[in-house]
């Protein structure tokens, strides 16, 4: 019996094996990956980011407990920053949720960004689409959040949940990183700190614009993570922005704009891996190296004029 039909069946063991395999890149990810594929799409994917020190690792153990007592099956996803020695993820996260182990109803897992722009390691989509065939309800996505690079989480998840903190620039440094633009629910963490207030009303402030063009308001809730207060009221708000989406047909937007993303950053990487591989196999490449390494053209012009020949040549 193959791995995938083992997953199907429901063996737990095979689904960190096939993650594995997916995080790899190799033939026989994609391969369980094409198998595993036309049972996606049903999952709630939400995306968790913000600045590093926000509590987003302790705010999603507390939001485990919400999620289960709902009766919903959820698995994590904690992209972590590479180990400097191994290019690994540093387990940080699922140290800090070693408690929901036992609990069969969870799966977490570590991912190294090894060096990604954007908050999200490069096999993120692979893994979503695994966890979400093996019938988990509900995918939690814990981005690096180092400023700019968590914006990347709206480009997969259905609703991104933005994390501030008083103390950290009272949420300036999020609204110039663009971080407040993607967020459909906003969450002051560590609000039994001094300023707490004053930065919701700043947050709320701040997205008065945005949510204008949107449906409905963008909240923006209180939480104390380390104590549990006000995660409930979190779950039930990405509850409500789950429905939403459904009742106003925006869910399958969310999910042409992912396909559109994923589709667009495989093409990206799989065009450098085969120029980093082999770059002088492509003479039209080389030639390009040679103009721009003599000062007979820019890189820009260079690159313009590949992708125009690559388009007329094969699109």
């Amino acid at each position: 019996m193959s791995l995938v039909e083992r997953l199907r069946s429901g063996d737990a063991r095979a689904l960190p094996r096939i993650i594995s395999l997916v995080e790899r890149g190799g033939d026989a990810g994609q391969r369980a990956l094409t198998e595993l594929y036309p049972l996606t799409g049903r999952a709630h994917v939400v995306g968790i980011t913000g600045p590093p020190g926000a509590g987003k690792s302790t705010l999603i153990n507390a939001l485990l407990g919400s999620i289960r007592g709902a009766g919903r099956r959820v698995a994590v996803i904690a992209v972590d920053p590479s180990s400097p020695v191994s290019g690994g993820a540093v387990l940080g996260d699922r140290i800090r949720m070693t408690e929901r182990h036992a609990d069969d109803g969870v799966f977490i897992r570590s991912m190294a960004a090894r060096g990604r722009g954007g908050g999200l390691a490069a096999a993120t989509a692979g893994v979503v689409h695994v966890l979400d065939a093996a019938g988990f309800d509900v995918i939690l996505i814990e981005t690096v959040g180092a400023g700019q690079d968590g914006v990347e989480i709206a480009s997969l998840a259905r609703t991104v949940v933005v994390l501030q903190v008083p103390g950290l620039g009272d949420g300036v440094q999020a609204i110039k990183a663009g971080m407040l633009e993607i967020g459909d629910i906003l969450v002051v963490n560590k609000a039994d700190r001094a300023g707490a207030r004053d930065l919701g009303r700043t947050l709320r402030q701040a997205v008065m614009p945005i949510a204008a063009n949107v449906t409905g308001q963008i909240p923006v809730l209180y939480t104390v993570a380390a104590s549990g207060e006000g995660v409930d009221e979190l779950w039930v708000e990405i509850e409500r922005h789950r429905h939403d989406l459904i009742d106003s047909g925006r869910w399958d937007e969310k999910i042409l704009t992912a396909a559109r993303n994923e589709v667009l950053a495989g093409v990206r990487t799989e065009i450098e891996r085969r120029l980093l591989a082999s770059p002088h196999d492509v003479p039209a490449i080389t030639a390009a190296i040679e103009a721009v390494a003599s000062r007979r053209q820019t890189a820009g012009s260079a690159v313009r004029a590949l992708i125009e020949t690559m388009f007329q040549g094969k699109l």
